[in-house]
């Protein structure tokens, strides 16, 4: 079992990098957030509790998260490979991981450091719509819609989710960042910890990342 992990603050372009750096299908892509949002919308008792922690800009408790992350590990293939994205977020987490892959002759191969400035993270965020039908994403400013509020791929309404208006997001980065600036130091101990500069062009980010897993 192969891990890698994309690390990098809420809207740092993580979902466009793992989408073109997977278009092989080499990789399980894991997100949290797609993980949480599918608990929330199964309306079980464990998504009404994540749904407190995410509509306040809060991370979901560790014990939570890593168990349905290995939920999913224990389902797939022992020679599988997995992207992780938006976890681990705490030195705990990361630990978890750890202990979770030991007991499954699993490894991380990279660990990915997506950065860029909160102002550039804020317009990303607030600017965010996603369709309601077809779960299709578009933005205000890069990436609008034909029609204000109306998805071009199948009509569908256009929403904003709760954890992209400002207040949230402000909270979520600065939860991130409290939580996270020890991850990056424990990371950079393992060895395979790379920082990619994401104020490019996604095609760019992607042709990099692409040509550092080529080389391992």
């Amino acid at each position: 079992m192969e891990i890698i992990v994309l690390m990098g603050p809420p809207g740092a372009g993580k979902g466009t990098v793992s989408e073109a750096i997977n278009a092989e299908d080499k990789y399980k892509y894991i997100s949290t957030g797609d993980l949480f949002r599918e608990s929330v919308e199964s309306g079980s008792q464990i998504g009404n509790e994540i749904a407190g922690y995410m509509e306040s800009g809060a991370l979901v408790p560790d014990n939570v998260t890593i168990k349905l992350i290995e939920n999913i590990f224990d389902s797939s293939k022992k020679e599988a490979k997995f992207m992780l994205d938006g976890f681990p977020r705490t030195i705990g987490q990361a630990e978890m991981l750890e202990s979770a892959l030991k007991e499954r002759n699993g490894v991380i191969s990279h660990v990915f450091f997506l950065n860029t400035r909160k102002e550039v993270l804020i317009q990303r965020l607030t600017g965010r719509r996603i369709c309601k039908s077809c779960k299709a994403i578009y933005h205000t400013i890069f990436n609008p819609p034909k029609i204000d509020g109306v998805c071009d791929a199948c009509g569908g309404e256009l929403y904003q989710r709760k954890d992209d208006c400002l207040e949230t997001i402000e909270n979520r980065l600065d939860v991130y960042n409290k939580q996270t600036a020890s991850l990056v130091d424990f990371y950079k101990s393992k060895g395979f910890f790379v920082e990619i500069d994401v104020n490019k062009k996604p095609v760019e980010i992607c042709e990099e990342i692409d040509n550092i897993l080529k080389e391992n």
